[in-house]
């Protein structure tokens, strides 16, 4: 039996000063149940975003302290399964997110699940590819609320982070307070609606620090296909030349390459893509292919 964290246990900004709900060690699994990035306000396609209680929207479930965590260090935290709710919900409003202005007034839709694929209004069917939006350790000082990305993580709402890849954060306070939610079952690049189909769920995760990538440049993603760097900063300007710049950092340092071939291979096989442009700080991820540099394969080994 995994040790479970249940959304009664819940948090609405990152903060040393969180008491943890739950301890693990290093490569125990553990699974956190979350609720939807709304608190459950959001029930029928009439309730909508000016009546919401702008106080309780999107929870983290946690936080969990990782025993053996310190200060300084790099800890890894690898998503091992997504267990997404019955249905999601989908928001638009005027004046939110990146074509608000084109928006006259606001709608809910809730979007039914139908096997692996969501049922949107009955004219489309989209692929259900469960995500995690916001994930991340308390910072060292100071409180960030749950909606704010930043280096500790936080609503990234990055789909990358899904079930399989491993996410890296900087330990800042020891045990790193980890918490996650804000769950989707689908969303795309950008989040340019201010949601994705946003729903509850189950996470089941194991955790480890790993020495050997002391420094690495974070927030930091790893699936089996790729690595990628992300970055969030005031302005999507500010954000890509983070990504990038730490994705050199991280060719030249871990994978010895001159700062030169680096970015020559980055601009022949990486992806620069906006994981979310809505949020008080935008943020970008830039994607590097394993395949291109096998040492790519074990530099956590």
């Amino acid at each position: 039996m995994h040790p479970f964290l249940g959304p009664d246990n819940s948090f609405y900004s990152f903060s040393s000063k969180n008491k943890p709900a739950l301890t693990v060690e290093q490569g125990q699994e553990f699974i956190l149940e979350t609720q939807d990035c709304f608190s459950g306000q959001i029930k029928t396609e009439n309730d909508r975003l000016d009546r919401l209680d702008w106080e309780h929207v999107n929870p983290a479930t946690g936080p969990v302290f990782i025993s053996g965590a310190m200060p300084g260090e790099i800890i890894g935290f690898d998503i091992l399964h997504i267990k997404i709710g019955e249905d999601s919900r989908v928001v638009v409003a005027p004046g939110e997110g990146v074509p608000g202005e084109m928006i006259k007034q606001m709608e809910t839709a809730i979007v039914h699940h139908k096997g692996n694929f969501l049922d949107f209004k009955g004219m489309a069917e989209i692929p259900i590819n469960p995500m995690v939006g916001v994930m991340g350790v308390a910072p060292k000082e100071g409180n960030i609320p749950n909606g704010t990305p930043d280096r500790h993580g936080g609503n990234m709402d990055c789909k990358i982070i899904t079930a399989g890849s491993r996410v890296y954060f900087q330990v800042e306070v020891e045990g790193a307070l980890f918490g996650c939610g804000d769950l989707h079952s689908a969303q795309g690049d950008g989040e340019i609606g201010v949601s994705g189909a946003e729903t509850s769920g189950q996470v089941r995760l194991k955790a480890a620090v790993y020495p050997r990538l002391k420094g690495l440049p974070t927030p930091f993603v790893e699936t089996d296909s790729m690595v990628a760097t992300i970055c969030s900063a005031q302005t999507s300007d500010q954000a890509v030349t983070g990504a990038v710049n730490n994705m050199v950092e991280f060719l030249n340092r871990f994978a010895g390459l001159p700062v030169n071939h680096a970015v020559m291979l980055m601009s022949m096989a990486g992806n620069l893509c906006f994981c979310q442009m809505v949020d008080p700080l935008k943020t970008v991820r830039f994607e590097f292919p394993k395949s291109v540099l096998p040492v790519l394969h074990v530099l956590n080994g």
